[in-house]
């Protein structure tokens, strides 16, 4: 065998996308269907459904009664905007309007809740929000630590053992028998059943398959998450009871536990820290299972590794790695920004279907369904346009979405139109900024990098129920909130190089390196003057180019 025996040439020899690239991708991608459904299960689970006050002598058994719309402003008072006030009753004896403490739901969608059992409505609403952004918190912790692990302790492990942990997680959650130890389990169900499993399983894909493959198998990973939102409105629709239903949510992390022995560890991670030959005999087994007559030299390929391990001083690179130099630091603060936003933004509009009109898990429905043709076009327009310029464009136009959405009706057709869009769009810069973060930052960080992404994505997550909140101001402060934070990380990722067609940086020196430099506007800069340039070179033309056509000599 000719050719260098370094990691790249015998990641070359693997292909792109063999039937072991497939198979390993079958395995961690399931890992993003299982962090959508857990992720938005508290939706369905904690369902707010229409409610009001309870009316003492004539709600009976706490049930809502059929009253025409007479018959209740005898008894509640109106708002400003026309509707009646659900957190308050009237005295129909003095007409004063007082604040009440039991409420009534409308049972039309969901018979039980968490919200209903412990009512999150009116001023107990922030404990619907706090319970949501416990679970992002925890997405946030795991993001962190368990990020960190995957670089030290390695993929498969960290994966692994994080899905067996969401399974025993997600089925206690159910049963908890108060709110603040029903707190204290969504925190550990986040760090472990979105975190844990996912970013580590991406991370895999990203390391295993070649070039060519990485935007597809990327906006895979997109749109394997937005089913498992589809399935949340699936399984909401079909069981009517909240305990069953996150049972059933749990359970799903049982497809995940076979992974202890079908899925290999990533033989990038396994090379560049030190086990060389772990590495070379996961890519021959896999040479063996695409069919190809390749026979490693596995005695050259170890020495070569061994030999680099040696001399390898970035044995501890860790986390802070991504702020010790000037460009990596500012590469990761803009990487940052952006996961912030377009987390605020996607949870944002994923969280607001309780508040759109229409059966509520056909709307949930919907708006994972709407990011499966996002994720098409972006696999097509990612490696024509670039990830800088398509995720700017993306987050821009969300941004505007959303300005347009909070200035029209709540509930209207065209708010609802804009919404869909605007998810639409984030939904697309959301799956870019998974791809991009993996080819900007170098083997050694990359699952760093990604965590700490994520961190920033989840603590904007955990924001984005408290600050739905804000509507009890003005009712499209949240929605400004939003737009602003996306169309100012959109415009700075102009600021970030471009990876599409880069080899994949593998040393933290060659991360530092990588794209310096390089922005939107220098490369249109460039552009621009080697245009120029060209007209400057071109020949004059000769007397008999310049000839009207027709002339006959």
């Amino acid at each position: 065998m000719d050719g260098a025996y370094d990691l790249d040439t015998m990641m070359g020899y693997l292909g792109d996308f063999g039937k072991y690239q497939m198979w390993q991708f079958t395995l961690h991608i399931l890992s993003a269907v299982i962090a959508g459904l857990h992720m938005l299960s508290l939706v369905t689970v904690a369902a707010v459904p229409e409610h009001r006050c309870e009316i003492p002598d004539v709600d009976v058994n706490h049930t809502m009664a059929n009253l025409s719309d007479s018959d209740l402003s005898l008894y509640l008072p109106k708002l400003p905007i026309g509707d009646f006030d659900s957190c308050s009753l009237l005295n129909t004896t003095t007409n004063d309007s007082y604040r009440c403490d039991s409420w009534v739901y409308d049972d039309t969608y969901y018979q039980t809740s968490r919200a209903i059992e412990w009512s999150f409505v009116c001023d107990n609403r922030w404990m619907g929000a706090v319970a949501q952004s416990m679970y992002m918190f925890g997405v946030f912790t795991g993001a962190v630590t368990l990020g960190n692990m995957a670089d030290r302790f390695g993929r498969k492990p960290v994966f692994c053992w994080s899905a067996l942990l969401q399974l025993v997680i997600g089925v206690a959650v159910a049963f908890t028998p108060d709110y603040y130890s029903f707190l204290a389990l969504r925190y550990l169900y986040g760090i472990f059943g979105s975190a844990g499993s996912y970013i580590p399983g991406f991370v895999l894909t990203m390391e295993l398959v070649g070039p060519s493959k990485r935007s597809m198998c990327g906006v895979a990973f997109q749109a394997a998450f937005a089913c498992g939102i589809m399935l949340v409105a699936g399984w909401g629709a079909l069981i009517k009871d909240r305990q069953l239903l996150q049972v059933v949510y749990g359970l799903h992390s049982l497809v995940l536990i076979g992974h202890f022995w079908l899925m290999d560890e990533s033989p990038r991670w396994l090379w560049a820290n030190g086990r060389a030959r772990e590495s070379v005999e996961i890519v021959k087994k896999a040479l063996k299972m695409n069919g190809s007559p390749i026979d490693l030299e596995t005695a050259e390929f170890v020495s070569k590794g061994t030999a680099e391990s040696r001399t390898k001083t970035e044995d501890s690179a860790g986390i802070l790695d991504l702020f010790k130099t000037p460009n990596l630091r500012m590469k990761t603060l803009n990487v940052c920004l952006n996961w912030f936003a377009n987390s605020l933004v996607y949870y944002g509009l994923s969280l607001s279907t309780g508040k759109l009109s229409g059966d509520p898990f056909l709307i949930l429905f919907v708006m994972g369904l709407v990011e499966l043709p996002s994720y098409v076009l972006t696999v097509y327009l990612m490696d024509r346009m670039g990830r800088r310029s398509l995720t700017a464009l993306n987050m821009i136009l969300g941004g505007v979405c959303c300005i347009i959405a909070a200035n029209l009706t709540m509930g209207s057709t065209e708010s609802t139109a804009c919404v869909v869009v605007g998810k639409f769009l984030i939904a697309s810069s959301f799956a870019i900024i998974y791809n991009y973060s993996a080819e900007l930052f170098p083997t050694v960080i990359r699952n760093s990098a990604l965590g700490i992404g994520a961190m920033c994505a989840r603590t904007s997550g955990a924001l984005t129920p408290l600050i739905t909140l804000l509507d009890s101001f003005d009712p499209t402060l949240p929605s400004i909130i939003f737009a602003v934070i996306a169309m100012i990380s959109g415009f700075l990722t102009l600021f970030l190089p471009e990876t599409l067609n880069k080899p994949m940086p593998q040393s933290i020196q060659d991360g530092e390196n990588f794209g310096k430099g390089d922005t939107f506007f220098t490369t249109c800069c460039k552009k621009d003057k080697d245009e120029v340039e060209e007209v400057v070179t071109v020949k004059p033309p000769t007397s008999e180019q310049m000839e009207p056509l027709g002339v006959n000599r």
